[in-house]
């Protein structure tokens, strides 16, 4: 649908059955107005008429968005298009590109409420090439009887094909409309690159645990969202944040799920100006999902981490397996799981298994530019290798015991011979001369000095072990040492 000029509704041919009704810039005509006419109390609007507490808690303008600081600072293409300043370029179209829940299809209605432009909303799941044609016709109409620009919002891109998105390339290229579609999926692979090069790119980033927690406020106090009827214990709106994961829809629907067991089990008689208390319990009962026994600020996300690692030391896979899913049911942060895993594998499995590491550094990259749910699998994969890798932590030990020698005072001058060679003056003062370089010597190891003379009696710092791919360093580093120090 969408709404005209004078305001009457029309059924335009671009719209599909998930369209929202075009927006004017009238204060009775705002998308956002009819989600502060319905409020959880004092409202007699039906439940099953009542849009979701996520819809009427969208925001409603730029200051009422939580996060995305970077892509909204003062200055920045996405404010400026938001706020109308297009400029001598004229406005850009723009994708955006996000986790669920971070407020792809916020921005876009705020681009839309500019003053003098028409909104359009598709949806890629059910709209094809013909409805955007139509758009595009009915844009040409609009820039050309009413000089009123017209905004397509896409939502979920990616599901267009090749063909679909051709298809926009005109309007877009021509400014016929400001296109701003979102996606959950990276754009450089299901976006063509002629649309890319078209529009700017938005990365949304999840919301912080602080946020989310602004987000719950809101929605508890304001008319438009539970009026202030509900209180939120503290442990059930860790769990809510814990759940959310940095999806602010999800949050929401969350507590409104709470909202209903909570006023379910009401006693009959309740004083209407008493507040209702939602604790964890109800949380859970809404959600289905007990709450896990973590706190990421406190002692468990230290005595967790520390078992998860602890178990692949030990070798213990399905111990660290559950520690690993612990922390991710508890919200905790990917990143740092998978960083933790980096770890491990030098420090505990270390030459043992150098393919270990490698696992580990993959998995951590990986981890960034996927992200949850399927960032579990990869993780999952990197923590068995760490556990079922045979371990040593020589390594490990063989820098600790340089280090601290280095803290002791020990370590003299770099012999005259390694110095370096490469500036003005450098061989007046000797350095460099008598270096034997190593790959003259059919063996590639020559005998010469390299420890400070303080150090070459005694000094052993790494001690390979005989397991895994390290047992045949052992033998390979007496062999080395014996001919290099052979001087």
């Amino acid at each position: 649908m969408e709404v005209d000029a004078s305001g009457t509704s029309s059924v335009a041919p671009g719209d599909t059955r998930d369209s929202l009704p075009a927006m004017t810039t009238g204060a009775d005509d705002d998308l956002f107005a009819a989600s502060s006419r319905d409020s959880w109390a004092g409202s007699d609007a039906s439940a099953a008429s009542m849009p979701p507490l996520a819809v009427r808690m969208r925001p409603r303008s730029l200051d009422e968005v939580r996060g995305q600081h970077d892509v909204l600072r003062p200055g920045s293409p996405l404010r400026r298009l938001i706020e109308g300043h297009a400029g001598a370029a004229g406005p850009l179209s723009a994708i955006i590109w996000g986790p669920p829940g971070t407020g792809k299809t916020t921005l876009a209605h705020l681009v839309a409420n500019t003053a003098g432009r028409r909104f359009v909303e598709l949806s890629a799941v059910t709209a094809g090439v013909k409805d955007v044609r139509a758009v595009m016709e009915a844009a040409a109409r609009e820039r050309d009887m009413y000089d009123r620009q017209t905004v397509l919002f896409l939502d979920e891109i990616h599901r267009f094909t090749k063909a679909q998105q051709d298809a926009l390339l005109p309007g877009v290229e021509n400014r016929l409309v400001v296109l701003v579609a979102a996606t959950t999926e990276n754009p450089s692979f299901s976006v063509i690159a002629p649309l890319l090069s078209r529009s700017m790119l938005i990365t949304l980033g999840l919301l912080s645990d602080d946020e989310l927690d602004d987000v719950l406020a809101s929605a508890l106090a304001e008319e438009r969202g539970l009026a202030g009827v509900f209180t939120l214990e503290p442990q059930a709106r860790q769990h809510v944040i814990r759940m959310a994961g940095g999806d602010a829809r999800r949050a929401l629907t969350a507590l409104e799920a709470a909202a209903g067991v909570a006023l379910d089990a009401q006693p009959a008689g309740r004083a209407d100006d008493q507040k209702i208390p939602i604790d964890l319990s109800q949380v859970e009962q809404a959600v289905a999902h007990a709450a896990v026994r973590y706190d990421r600020a406190g002692d468990q996300h230290y005595d967790v981490a520390s078992a998860l690692i602890k178990s692949m030391r030990g070798s213990d896979v399905d111990a660290a397996l559950h520690y690993l899913a612990r922390m991710l049911e508890a919200g905790e942060d990917p990143r740092f799981i998978a960083r933790r895993i980096v770890i491990a594998a030098s420090e505990d499995v270390g030459m043992a298994d150098p393919t270990a590491l490698q696992t580990a550094v993959a998995a951590m990259h990986a981890v960034a530019q996927i992200g949850m749910p399927e960032a579990r699998i990869i993780l999952a994969q990197a923590v068995v290798h760490n556990a079922m890798a045979p371990k040593s932590n020589a390594s490990y030990l063989g820098i600790n015991e340089a280090i601290a020698d280095i803290r002791a005072g020990k370590g003299g001058p770099v012999p005259a011979h390694l110095r370096g060679s490469g500036y003005v003056g450098a061989t007046r003062l000797g350095h460099g001369q008598g270096y034997a370089y190593p790959h003259d010597d059919p063996s590639g190891v020559v005998p010469q000095q390299y420890l400070p003379d303080d150090l070459l009696a005694g000094t052993d710092y790494y001690r390979p072990t005989d397991r895994g791919f390290e047992q045949s360093l052992s033998s390979r580093w007496a062999r080395l040492r014996d001919r290099i120090r052979a001087t």
